[in-house]
């Protein structure tokens, strides 16, 4: 199992990203209550979450035309959400 609680902490973001992120939690939580999640699930979702944001960040960082701030706050908003219900298997 890896541990993704060192590469969470150590992102840095501006902070109107994870202002809005942070914003869309509750209603993230109210969604994921519905999902199904199996043994190992999370850790999946946290890896495949971490990597589409890395690339999201980069494109933002490039300035590129493709980038979508809006992808950007709701792959942010999903991580955060995966990474507290991680940290604590009793919300899941």
């Amino acid at each position: 199992m890896t541990d993704f609680a060192p590469l969470l902490a150590a992102l840095r973001r501006p902070r109107i990203l994870l202002a809005a992120a942070r914003a869309g939690l509750a209603e993230e939580s109210r969604l994921r209550r519905s999902r199904p999640s199996g043994p190992g699930g999370s850790q999946i979702r946290l890896g495949a979450l971490i990597a589409e944001e890395s690339a999201l960040e980069a494109y933002r960082a490039a300035g590129l035309a493709t980038y979508s701030s809006r992808r950007h706050i709701a792959v942010l908003t999903a991580l955060l959400a995966e990474a507290r219900l991680s940290a604590d298997p009793a919300l899941s």
